[in-house]
């Protein structure tokens, strides 16, 4: 029997929200469907699947090493372990051993956010110590050398909408204070979609997630230094393990790193195209005022920011859009504003003039 909605009794969902990992992230492509298919009905030597699609990889994107990983949460902990570990084997069996002090991530207060989970969790899952640095609106290169001693293990950054932006230091900036006192900066750019701007602004290791802009299958992606990346991959052996990726996810991210940067993802200007019609029919529905915003993060990702005046608040509309199938899913990090947000990347045609009558009904 094929699998379907029905006979697992699960909604259809449109996804306005983005590439959220709660909804499955993103739509994956025939040609990594292919890939997924080819890596599940052959057998490999794992390890060098592994080494080989990194220096693939690393060819694609002028790094000198990338690491496949199950997701860049696994990212986050998996770099951290290896710069504490260092290559120790020792270490890998023992990740959280007492005789190694030197722990310490230092990390602009105003990133240790929840994305899902806590960055910290990450962190400690890896077996550091995080130090926060700065303040919750604002950190600058001073305030992250000031926390740096002797049991200083790494700094990381997080470039996400998630963090607070402004009044932060840059990753330039961070990398210039790393590289000063010869500490490898890691950066975490789960969403970020130019897979050269970090390692060329001085970051040592980058992770990307595989499912987000690169619309590949579940999975991570780290990349940089040849050193820390081996570092990062013989965690594998270690706290990795619960961690592991299989070999059809493997291939289907090469394949859809490969497909990325030969084709790149939709403009800017083509969301602001494909949203206008959705926006003169949401400003005909009494009770909502509709306009195009960019992404909080400077990314080139415009969204529908949908003001909601009515008797209902817009906390309301989006738990009643979330009912029936399919199920709408929406942004809801403004809803205590009174403010809707609507990602179109995943959304066609079709979709949005559903929406447009999903809302039409809930506030008639």
């Amino acid at each position: 029997m094929t699998l379907t909605n029905e006979s697992l009794h699960l909604k259809e969902v449109i996804n306005a929200s983005g590439k959220m990992t709660i909804l499955g992230v993103s739509r994956v492509s025939d040609a990594v469907l292919d890939a997924q298919k080819f890596g599940g009905k052959s057998f490999f030597e794992m390890e060098q699947l592994s080494i080989q699609t990194g220096k693939y990889l690393a060819n694609l994107l002028k790094v000198e090493d990338t690491q496949i990983v199950s997701s860049a949460s696994a990212g986050i902990a998996q770099s951290i372990a290896g710069v504490i570990g260092k290559g120790s084997m020792y270490h890998v069996y023992h990740p959280y051993t007492d005789k190694i002090q030197k722990r310490e991530i230092i990390l602009p207060k105003g990133h240790n956010v929840d994305y899902g989970t806590p960055v910290e969790v990450m962190v400690e899952l890896g077996g550091g110590k995080l130090v926060e640095a700065g303040y919750a609106n604002m950190c600058s290169s001073d305030h992250i050398e000031s926390m740096i001693t002797e049991n200083t293990a790494a700094i990381l950054y997080i470039k996400s909408h998630h963090t607070v932006q402004k009044s932060m230091l840059s990753v330039a900036e961070a990398a210039e204070v790393a590289h000063k006192h010869e500490l490898p900066l890691i950066v975490d750019a789960a969403a970020e979609e130019d897979l050269f701007k970090y390692i060329a602004a001085g970051a040592d290791l980058v992770i990307y997630s595989g499912g987000k802009a690169i619309e590949g299958p579940s999975s991570g992606l780290v990349i940089g230094k040849k050193e820390l990346v081996e570092w990062t991959r013989l965690q594998g052996k270690g706290i990795g393990r619960a961690m592991k990726i299989g070999k059809d996810n493997i291939l289907g991210l090469t394949q859809a790193v490969t497909d990325y940067l030969a084709l790149g993802s939709e403009s800017g200007e083509s969301m602001k195209e494909r949203l206008m019609p959705f926006l003169t029919a949401l400003n005909k529905i009494n009770g909502l005022s509709a306009t195009s915003v960019q992404d909080g993060a400077g990314r080139e990702i415009y969204r529908a920011s949908v003001r909601v005046n009515s008797d209902k608040t817009a906390k309301e509309v989006i738990a009643e859009l979330k009912e029936k199938s399919p199920a709408i899913y929406v942004r809801e990090y403004q809803a205590n504003n009174g403010i809707i947000e609507f990602d179109i990347r995943s959304v066609n045609t079709e979709e949005m003039n559903l929406i447009v009558t999903r809302l039409a009904e809930i506030l008639r």
